[in-house]
């Protein structure tokens, strides 16, 4: 779909692909975090921030070109608001971000609870494709190896 965004310089479709590549290189370091773990993180979360900006600008515009049609207090709202390009782009950016905040905060705490990095792997592959369950997958495995370092 070409639908352009208003007010921004590329097209919904431009922009969810940007979005969506530009996700990629972050989760890759992240995988290879003990290489250089620290710098990674950052970079990582960095990239979140710039999402963070990028989902912020397309909600700000949202609601300088009124935003209706985002009907957000039922199923039956959501779904025809989630029905429009533009707010699902918001949508989809909205979990990118949070989706890789959450995997850098995982790489960051794994060496404080003692989860190897072969441990944390399969925990940000699920947190990359499906964010909630790749979260409570390292929240057990976490809980594990701590249990497993106080006995």
């Amino acid at each position: 779909m070409s639908t352009k965004a208003e007010g921004l310089l590329m097209t919904t479709e431009q922009l969810f692909t940007a979005a969506s590549m530009g996700v990629l290189a972050p989760w890759l370091l992240l995988a290879f975090a003990p290489v250089r773990r620290q710098p990674i993180i950052l970079a990582a979360r960095a990239s979140a921030a710039i999402l963070a900006a990028l989902y912020t600008a397309l909600m700000v515009t949202r609601w300088i070109n009124g935003g209706e049609g985002a009907d957000f207090t039922s199923l039956t709202g959501l779904s025809a608001a989630f029905a429009q390009p533009e707010i699902m782009l918001v949508g989809w950016v909205h979990y990118l971000a949070f989706d890789l905040w959450v995997g850098a905060w995982e790489a960051d705490v794994a060496p404080k609870w003692g989860v190897p990095h072969w441990a944390l792997l399969p925990c940000l592959a699920l947190t990359f494709l499906f964010g909630p369950i790749g979260l409570l997958l390292f929240l057990g495995v976490g809980l594990a190896f701590r249990q497993g370092r106080r006995t």
